[in-house]
């Protein structure tokens, strides 16, 4: 059975970057849906609010006025998950400590909130690219900021756009979380990456990327710096995964013409995106880059995630629920159906 055969019954294929598999069910997109139908959110929006709490000169819910900033615009999270405190005195690692079976260890991290534009009615797919490359640049420098505390050893930046997504406000804006210890995903990344290194002397991403272009199938967009495409063990259904072409740790790495091309592959996947369903395309968004404890990783390869939520129309989402709680992530379309939708929709300017 040949490879373009076997992808159309039911398949597991293992994901490099986790060590973890994902079921493919191609046959299943024909099944009937009277589940869930969303609301699409309204897409027309003022280039102001004024009861938006992220707008210039605005109020926060705690009682601080945001600065009549152009450009972007960084603060510490009024309602931070994470608090910069030590560690107390009789702390939670003294909570329980006669028993093995219940361990809790404080968490010290720092929450910024980053605002991409002043503008309330704009995402990443409306900006242009100068504007997101000042995003770009706001973030590198904010990795470097968090991650030269000496006690922050991951920098988290991540944006969730979109109401089912989880975001609480329409305007443009990503967040940073600054953790003291690695998460549990770039934590299984750096194991994964390590490992395949030490095996075949070489980056995992920059053979998975080769292997990629090559291959074409999944691929969604590109430029001379950046790959967006969508992985061979992709868990939603249309998620992207975007590549340096070039292999580097973190985005202090990349050069002024390197994070021209990332600014201008957000953008042109983005727009990707918003033209599948025609609707301003929910997604949730994060860049993984090498941890900031001053080691090395030579190991690491920069990379961003894109998991979006809908599933066949701007009203039906994917839901993560029983067997995918209880066994193991699964999909209908496979991830190479979903990059040939995705790059008939790409349009150069």
């Amino acid at each position: 059975m040949d490879n373009e055969t076997r992808f159309l019954t039911p398949h597991r294929r293992l994901n490099l970057l986790t060590g973890e598999w994902v079921l493919v069910s191609p046959h299943r997109t024909a099944r009937p849906w009277q589940g869930q139908v969303e609301q699409p959110p309204p897409e027309e929006r003022p280039s102001y609010d004024p009861s938006c709490y992220l707008c210039p000169g605005n109020e926060r819910a705690g009682g601080v006025c945001n600065p009549d900033y152009a450009e972007t615009f960084v603060f510490d999270n009024d309602f931070a998950a994470l608090l910069p405190d030590p560690a107390p005195q009789g702390g939670v690692e003294d909570a329980s400590p006669q028993s093995a079976l219940l361990r809790a260890e404080h968490e010290r991290g720092i929450c910024r909130v980053v605002c991409f534009s002043p503008r309330h009615d704009l995402t990443l797919a409306g900006m242009e690219v100068e504007a997101i490359r000042r995003v770009v640049d706001t973030w590198a420098n904010q990795y470097v900021e968090l991650g030269d505390l000496p006690w922050v050893r991951h920098v988290q930046i991540f944006e969730n756009r979109g109401a089912m997504m989880g975001a609480s406000n329409p305007h443009p804006h990503g967040q940073i979380w600054a953790n003291e210890h690695v998460p549990n995903e770039p934590a299984k990344e750096l194991q994964q990456q390590r490992a395949y290194s030490a095996t075949h002397g070489s980056c995992l991403l920059c053979d998975y990327l080769a292997l990629e272009l090559q291959n074409g199938q999944r691929l969604v967009c590109q430029n001379d710096h950046f790959v967006a495409l969508t992985p061979f063990w992709a868990i939603w259904p249309f998620e992207t995964l975007v590549l340096p072409r070039a292999h580097c740790a973190a985005l202090t790495d990349l050069d002024a013409a390197a994070r021209d091309g990332l600014a201008d592959i957000l953008r042109r996947l983005t727009r990707c995106y918003d033209r599948l369903f025609q609707i301003s395309f929910p997604y949730s968004m994060g860049f993984h880059q090498r941890p900031t404890d001053g080691e090395a990783y030579p190991e690491w390869h920069m990379h961003a995630h894109f998991y979006p939520p809908l599933l066949r129309s701007a009203t039906v989402r994917k839901f993560m629920v029983g067997y995918e709680m209880l066994g193991q992530p699964q999909r209908d379309i496979t991830p190479e159906s979903a990059a040939e939708r995705l790059r008939a929709l790409e349009v150069t300017e």
